[in-house]
């Protein structure tokens, strides 16, 4: 099993909060993947942290220690047929949620999010939360 990991997941984790931390350790870290969209806003929301230079130290580390899946071709075909599908039923989620989304569908992982409300409506998306 690949698990993709949601920004707020590992957010929780680098925080101590919640369960994830102690679920990270009992995963293999070769089955440990954090989508390309999420390294983005992780990124992001380091530049705008109180810490920037020691949020992004901490976030290159594990960066580096775990598979950044690529937005590719095949993610955004997915992507664009969610977007798709999901309007046409009145179901839309977010414009980064549906990156996110695609990218676990196109790989075949696990997204590990706590913002299951969110990625419940996408058909066919293995979602947990390990918070």
């Amino acid at each position: 099993m690949i698990y993709a990991l949601d920004s707020n997941v590992v957010i929780h984790a680098m925080k101590g909060m919640g369960n994830v931390a102690a679920k990270l350790a009992r995963v293999s870290p070769d089955q440990i993947t954090i989508p390309a969209v999420v390294a983005y806003e992780l990124k992001f929301g380091a530049l705008r942290s109180g810490n920037p230079a020691g949020r992004r130290r901490d976030l290159e580390r594990l960066l580096e220690a775990v598979r950044v899946l690529p937005f590719d071709e095949a993610c955004a075909e997915h992507a664009a047929d969610l977007r798709f599908q999901l309007e046409q039923a009145g179901k839309s989620i977010g414009p980064m949620d549906v990156l996110i989304a695609g990218t676990a569908l196109a790989n075949g992982a696990r997204l590990v999010t706590h913002n299951l409300r969110e990625f419940e409506r996408v058909p066919g998306l293995k979602a947990e939360d390990w918070y």
